[in-house]
């Protein structure tokens, strides 16, 4: 399986960033709620984009504005199977497969 497609059309600088962003609003910027943030990631994420291209165009506000999106999703995902694993460690006790 290829991963070229990630880097053609998800930009990893601006899903980075989008990342760090999302977090510092999530968790220090109690004023902005928490379904504002997709939308600040994207409108960020087409601003990032348009930067890393350096140039405006239709095509780097859009794949901006995804990736920005995207990295509210790979949060999600990653927040969920932390918060998955350790609620299956409080549920057996810590031990893996129901092992005694």
């Amino acid at each position: 399986m290829s991963l070229e497609f990630i880097t053609q059309y998800y930009i990893p600088i601006v899903m980075a960033a989008c990342l760090v962003a999302g977090y510092v609003m999530k968790k220090s910027l109690d004023f902005i709620p928490n379904k504002y943030i997709p939308l600040i990631l994207a409108i960020l994420g087409a601003v990032l984009g348009c930067i890393a291209d350096r140039g405006v165009a239709m095509e780097s506000i859009v794949y901006g504005a995804i990736t920005g999106l995207a990295s509210t999703g790979l949060h999600q995902g990653f927040t969920r199977s932390i918060e998955g694993e350790s609620k299956n460690e409080k549920i057996d006790g810590g031990k893996q497969d129901g092992q005694l």
